[in-house]
C-alpha cells in the first residue's frame, strides 16, 4: 500500500525513472538537503516507488554559463547509450560587458551513475527571456527513433525540436514546432511541464498549468493527444473552450501539477507530481520563504482512450502500490 505523499520534503517538478540497475530514481528543483546545504539539482531512490530515500546532490558542478546563479529546475533523466543524461532549466550569468540579464536557459549533463554526479556541458543548449526556457523533457520516438526535447513556455507554446544523436544539442536544421499554446482561460493561461508518454498508437502530451506557487496557486494537469510525436495534438478540452483538468486540487491537497509517469510490472501507469499541503504550505529555505512542494503519486486510468485520474484529484488515505516483480 502507498498513502501520500510518499516524500514529505520540498520536492517540486519530480521525474521519476527506472535505472539500469533496476531501482527508481526520482530527480527534483533545487531544494535544501538535511544538512542545511542547497543543492542545485535533488535526488531521491527507492526499490518500490513508495518508499523513498533521499540522496541528496545530483549535479555538484554548476555550468559555466550558470556559475555565479543559484536557479536551477524542473530536471529531466534519461538513460540511453548506457549514461545517464540529465537536462534543467538555470538562470545564466549576468554578461559583465553589457550588464545584460537574461531569463532561464536549458542545459545537459552526463554521468555513469544515476545519483551522480553529473557533469554539465558548459554550453547552453539554448537561452532566452523571463522563463520561456524551462522544463526540459527528452524523449526518443519509438515510431521514428528520433531524439526529440520538449520544453517551455512562459506564456508561450510547449515546443519540441530534434537533437542531435549525441543528445547534447539541437540539429541545426531542426526547426522548434509549438505544440499546446497558452490561452487566457482557466489553467491554460500558462503552459508547461511537458510529459511524453507512447500507448495504443497515440502519443500522450501531460502539461500543467498556470500558476505552482504562492498564496494564489493555482494549478493542475492537463493532457492532449497525437498520432505523431511532433503533433498537432488534441487537447482534452471542457464543453466550452478551454482545458479539461485530469488532476486538480482536492480538500486536502492544492496546486498539484508538473508530473511524469512510469509504468509498473503489471502495465500500469503511475503518476507522479508535486503539491502542497493547504495546512503546512510554507518552508523555509536558506534563501527564502518557500512552498513546501512534496512529492505526490496515483495511478492512471483510460476512459475513451484518455488518461485518467479518479476522482480529478490527489488521493488520501492507503491504496494499492505498484506492482513490481523480484528480479
Amino acid at each position: 500500500m502507498y498513502e501520500n505523499p510518499v516524500l514529505d520534503r520540498t520536492f517540486p517538478d519530480p521525474t521519476i525513472i527506472r535505472g539500469g540497475d533496476g531501482l527508481f530514481y526520482a530527480y527534483a528543483t533545487q531544494g535544501v538537503t538535511p544538512q542545511g546545504t542547497m543543492t542545485n539539482i535533488q535526488v531521491a531512490k527507492s526499490e518500490d516507488l513508495v518508499n523513498w530515500k533521499y540522496v541528496g546532490e545530483a549535479l555538484p558542478k554548476k555550468p559555466a554559463w550558470a556559475s555565479e546563479t543559484q536557479n536551477f529546475w524542473a530536471p529531466h533523466v534519461v538513460f540511453a547509450d548506457n549514461k545517464y543524461f540529465l537536462y534543467f532549466s538555470a538562470e545564466p550569468n549576468v554578461n559583465t560587458k553589457t550588464g545584460e540579464e537574461l531569463g532561464l536557459g536549458l542545459g545537459v549533463a552526463v554521468s555513469d551513475s544515476p545519483e551522480g554526479p553529473f557533469v554539465p556541458n558548459d554550453t547552453a543548449m539554448i537561452k532566452g527571456n523571463t522563463f520561456v526556457n524551462i522544463d526540459p523533457m527528452a524523449f526518443d520516438d519509438p515510431v521514428t527513433g528520433k531524439k526529440l526535447l520538449y520544453w517551455g513556455s512562459g506564456f508561450e507554446p510547449i515546443k519540441v525540436r530534434e537533437l542531435n544523436a549525441d543528445r547534447m544539442s539541437f540539429k541545426k536544421d531542426a526547426p522548434a514546432i509549438e505544440l499546446v499554446k497558452a490561452i487566457k482561460f482557466d489553467y491554460q493561461f500558462l503552459v508547461e511541464a511537458a510529459w511524453v508518454t507512447y500507448r495504443n498508437n497515440y502519443y500522450y502530451l501531460y502539461y500543467s498549468g498556470d500558476n505552482c506557487c504562492g498564496d494564489s496557486a493555482h494549478y493542475a494537469v492537463m493532457v492532449a493527444r497525437s498520432k505523431n510525436a511532433t503533433g498537432p495534438f488534441s487537447v482534452l478540452m471542457r464543453e466550452k473552450e478551454g482545458d479539461f483538468p485530469i488532476l486538480e486540487s482536492s480538500a486536502d491537497w492544492i496546486a498539484p501539477g508538473h508530473c511524469s509517469v512510469i509504468t509498473d510490472d503489471a502495465g500500469v501507469e503511475w503518476m507522479y507530481y508535486h503539491a502542497l499541503n493547504p495546512k503546512q504550505i510554507w518552508s523555509d529555505s536558506l534563501t527564502k520563504k518557500e512552498n513546501k512542494r512534496v512529492l505526490m503519486m496515483d495511478p492512471i486510468k483510460y476512459v475513451d482512450e484518455w488518461p485518467m485520474i479518479e476522482n480529478n484529484e490527489p488521493s488520501s488515505g492507503p491504496h494499492p502500490a505498484p506492482v513490481l516483480h523480484k528480479k
